[in-house]
């Protein structure tokens, strides 16, 4: 870590929220923001021009997604330690993102402290989960193959549960993902052959009872 400081690279796409962040950690002796990224792309760009210690990276981002980007910063640097930071609850992205590499995961409800906490954890190579979370990756394990639905579907089509199951309409979530309709039409049809279910008021359901809504 140079300078003794641990050099972190923040990643959100409200200015507002990296303005707070930075605010947060400069009231730190050790820890120093020493970039900021928008989206997915700009985080690529600036982890292959200089080295960071830690990555604090949002979930919902535009031009490529928080997992889609962890799973590339995995990918070229796998030693980066890489925190999530995100306004879903856990249940909702933690294990999830966990198994794609991720380092540590933190809700945007989480006091500052705990904030700090985490970055220091996974700086030092640690992971870093809160209690709520260790006990939820605890039944995960214990469950084994008795894995509700929405655990068999992919990354991106989990994403689009969440979204359908907030009753965001097909052509929003579209333009949010910077995919087509007819792309998203298809995502929706191999969820409801995967889980066995046959319309959006019934994922509307499944999301509702299975905490996947905010």
């Amino acid at each position: 870590m140079s300078n003794n400081k641990i050099r972190v690279l923040i990643a959100d796409d409200h200015a507002i929220v990296r303005q707070g962040l930075r605010q947060i950690l400069s009231e730190t002796d050790d820890l120093l923001v020493a970039g900021e990224a928008s989206d997915g792309v700009d985080v690529m760009h600036l982890a292959r021009e200089q080295p960071w210690d830690v990555v604090l990276l949002d979930v919902s981002m535009p031009n490529r997604n928080g997992i889609d980007t962890l799973k590339m910063l995995r990918k070229e640097f796998p030693r980066l330690p890489v925190l999530i930071l995100s306004m879903h609850p856990e249940e909702q992205y933690a294990v999830r993102a966990l198994k794609s590499g991720a380092s540590g995961y933190v809700t945007k409800q989480s006091a500052p402290e705990q904030l700090v906490t985490a970055i220091r954890q996974v700086a030092d190579g640690h992971k870093y989960v809160s209690p709520s979370l260790a006990m939820r990756l605890a039944d995960v394990i214990a469950e084994n193959n008795d894995r509700p639905p929405h655990e068999m579907l992919s990354d991106r089509e989990y994403q689009i549960l969440c979204l359908i199951a907030a009753g965001r309409p097909l052509t929003q979530i579209a333009e949010e993902l910077n995919i087509s309709v007819k792309t998203i039409s298809e995502y929706r049809r191999r969820m409801l052959d995967k889980m066995k279910l046959e319309s959006n008021a019934e994922l509307i359901r499944y999301g509702v009872k299975h905490g996947l809504v905010e």
